[in-house]
């Protein structure tokens, strides 16, 4: 039974099914719970003049801060789950498996969009799904819900 289940989010607000089906999955196992959000690497914030406006490791303190604030609004929704949140920098991929290694991930739980009917995923999902060396669940959004708000 998975114990330790890395969920990734993107900063769009998660359908409520996605969030009650993780809060569930990690009750019924007594999991702890790692929210993690993968960024882009930031990048100096230039002016049209040509003034550096923020540095790279500004921006980078601003991105993870923003995120950080997110992962709790989520945490909240997650109430009595023991739940850890994670900030990282790159290709969402290969963060999300680096990120399932150092956690010791038992299971990853990503949320795919209505319109994926098959396997065929595309993207992120597809690309962890297939080279992740432990199960990942594939949670879509009920019928009546989209994937944010």
């Amino acid at each position: 039974m998975a114990k330790r289940m890395l969920v990734p989010l993107s900063q769009i607000a998660p359908a409520d099914s996605f969030v009650t089906a993780v809060a569930d999955l990690a009750r019924g196992a007594g999991a702890t719970v790692r929210l993690l959000h993968v960024a882009p690497p930031a990048e100096p914030v230039i002016d049209a003049d040509g003034r550096t406006i923020a540095y790279a490791d500004q921006e980078t303190l601003r991105l993870d801060t923003e995120a950080r604030d997110y992962l709790e609004t989520i945490a909240a929704l997650l109430d009595g789950i023991p739940v850890e949140r994670a900030v990282r920098f790159g290709d969402a991929a290969r963060e999300i498996l680096a990120e399932a290694v150092e956690f010791d991930a038992d299971l990853i739980a990503l949320g795919v969009g209505r319109r994926r009917r098959c396997l065929m995923l595309g993207g992120v999902a597809e690309q962890v799904f297939r080279r992740a060396d432990v199960p990942v669940a594939l949670l879509r959004a009920g019928r009546r819900e989209s994937g944010g708000r």
